[in-house]
């Protein structure tokens, strides 16, 4: 089911739900470049297992609001969160991957909201991204300015970028990451003032909050890496593990930064496992 989350006269956060409401709550934040349907699967199959599911598109992105002044720091990101789990009035399972999840530790780290935080899975990202990983991301995203002249042509752009992922033989799942314009081409799904401002910027400092927030998380933390990752390193991941010491950890080989999108049976299977170790009270009263 679709919902709308009005913030304002003029925005918005568009979400998918899934579910029963009265089950314990999971959210999804999807990463930089994505949309919320980047997570239908595993809000499908999660949901049908006990949950309350709602996938969200983040500011800029697919289609909730784009800010017209270009904010979209991790802390305006942060904002939206607070004002859904708000109005939702329940605490959720958080489970952001990138960008949700540095969203989703700026706002488990917030003394003032972590009661609104059940539990915290962090999806191939620690506190201080690899700045060179990062970067062929934002390059990717900040490239085909002048759009696809149909779905094949993204579909091959796409495929030049994840050349371990098998090109899909039913492109019709790309109109959810597209916009098809007046001019009959095909453009990303988010704004490109997203990207205005983001390259070049000082990692320690622009991460720094990251840092703070792991130091206050209490919630029970899963941090999930991509065997192959090039962007959660083996220190950084040490980094996390240390500030949050009761997180546990899973590795999935054969993954590379978008896990889900690798490995989405494995990782479903992670996910589920460790919601259902920290919620097993709540399942077994629905």
């Amino acid at each position: 089911m679709e919902k709308v989350f009005k913030i304002s006269e003029v925005e918005n956060l568009a979400a998918s739900v899934f579910g029963n409401e009265k089950h314990p709550l999971v959210i999804f934040l999807h990463g930089g470049g994505q949309t919320r349907f980047a997570w239908d699967d595993a809000a499908k199959n999660i949901s049908a297992n006990g949950f309350y599911v709602i996938t969200y598109d983040l500011r800029g992105h697919g289609d909730s609001f784009w800010s017209e002044e270009g904010n979209y720091s991790i802390k305006d990101h942060k904002e939206d969160l607070a004002f859904l789990l708000k109005t939702l009035n329940k605490p959720a399972n958080l489970v952001g991957a990138s960008l949700g999840g540095m969203t989703s530790l700026l706002f488990v780290g917030d003394k003032k909201l972590s009661k609104f935080c059940k539990t915290l899975t962090m999806v191939d990202i620690g506190v201080y991204p690899n700045q060179e990983g990062s970067e062929k991301i934002l390059n990717f995203m900040g490239s085909a300015k002048n759009g696809f002249s149909s779905l094949e042509e993204a579909a091959n752009h796409i495929s030049e970028f994840l050349p371990h992922r098998k090109k899909p033989k039913d492109l019709s799942g790309l109109h959810k990451n597209l916009r098809k314009k007046d001019d009959n081409r095909f453009y990303w799904h988010w704004d490109p003032k997203f990207l205005e401002g983001r390259k070049g910027r000082n990692n320690k400092d622009y991460f720094k909050p990251l840092e703070e927030a792991a130091r206050n998380v209490k919630q029970p933390t899963l941090l999930i890496r991509g065997a192959l990752s090039d962007v959660l390193t083996d220190a950084d991941k040490d980094l996390f593990l240390n500030l949050v010491k009761h997180a546990e950890f899973e590795e999935i080989k054969n993954a590379f930064h978008m896990v889900a999108g690798d490995r989405n049976d494995i990782f479903q299977a992670a996910v589920y496992k460790f919601l259902k170790k920290h919620n097993q009270p709540l399942l077994n009263n629905k």
